[in-house]
């Protein structure tokens, strides 16, 4: 029992040591990105926040050199001729880049995480959540889901993450209207990432969260009859359902759902494994070590 206790000290130690580089496509300001911001580093994880200036939804892998700002920054959080990248000046954690999501994301990790994680690399991208869900094919548009890739192709563990639900509204309607469908969708959405978070760190114990060249890509049900994190259940998945690949045996088969069949079918959340340079299905093998780390979530399976 005494060593038991022990471990469980040590894994809760490191989880609550995580350090976290957070990104998205749709923006620094919006609600999304800030709730999930909060959400992570109330849970104990160490956290720096660098996103796109400006809405960069379905840029996908663009990448370009930043320059100062022609406009203001989304919501007004930025005026025009701000520098290239910037922060808020009442949190340096939280941090713009005048570019592309692969351009956000990069920055967090080469310029932004050495500052904040003692030179420490990111033991995690979290891409997300984005306000629209990136299911099938579409990653392949997907800012989101294309600063995971990127992030992981540079070797750091990256996680997508997409919600049905959401508005492109900036953080300040977390308070001014808590009530707001879109303020529901950020607090569900924020709280379902930190548990997926959590689940992937615990069982990693210090080894890397993920293996290399893969990313995850989450996507989560609409909020309108799933209110609550408790709601949800996780389901294994794939982007597109295919009859001639043999997928990872879960609930009796060896074809897993798509993801639009999962989020289609009620409180769900879909969870693949993706290919970081193909942006596709990876195969049983790489599926198999995946699963493993996310046994704690736990995962269920479609109703027939």
């Amino acid at each position: 029992m005494r060593r038991f206790a022990l471990l469980l000290s040590l894994l809760l130690s490191y989880a609550a040591a995580t350090n976290i580089v957070i990104t998205n496509d749709d923006g620094w300001a919006t609600a999304q990105i800030r709730q999930q911001f909060d959400t992570l580093t109330s849970a104990g994880h160490n956290v720096v926040l660098s996103s796109p200036a400006l809405d960069q939804s379905g840029k996908g892998s663009s990448t370009s050199t930043p320059e100062p700002l022609t406009e203001p920054c989304e919501f007004n959080t930025c005026p025009t001729g701000s520098p290239a990248e910037g922060f808020n000046t009442t949190n340096p954690r939280l941090n713009y880049v005048n570019g592309f999501p692969v351009d956000a994301a990069r920055f967090g990790i080469r310029t932004l995480a050495p500052k904040f994680f003692s030179g420490a690399a990111p033991d995690l991208v979290v891409s997300g959540p984005n306000i629209g869900n990136n299911l099938g094919l579409v990653v392949l548009l997907s800012g989101t889901v294309g600063a995971a890739s990127d992030s992981a192709l540079s070797g750091v563990p990256a996680v997508a993450f997409s919600g049905a639900s959401g508005s492109q509204v900036s953080y300040t309607t977390l308070t001014s209207t808590p009530d707001a469908a879109s303020s529901v969708a950020a607090r569900t959405y924020a709280a379902l990432t930190a548990t997926f978070v959590k689940t992937l760190v615990s069982a990693a114990g210090g080894a890397p969260l993920l293996p290399t060249g893969v990313i995850v890509n989450v996507n989560y049900a609409a909020v309108d009859k799933c209110t609550s994190p408790a709601a949800f259940k996780w389901v294994f998945s794939r982007l597109v359902e295919n009859v001639l690949e043999v997928d990872v045996e879960t609930c009796g088969s060896s074809h897993l759902p798509s993801e639009s069949r999962v989020v289609g079918a009620g409180c769900f959340a879909s969870v693949t494994v993706l290919d970081a340079s193909s942006k596709l299905d990876v195969n049983a093998t790489l599926q198999v070590q995946v699963l493993e780390r996310l046994g704690g979530l736990p995962l269920t399976c479609l109703p027939n």
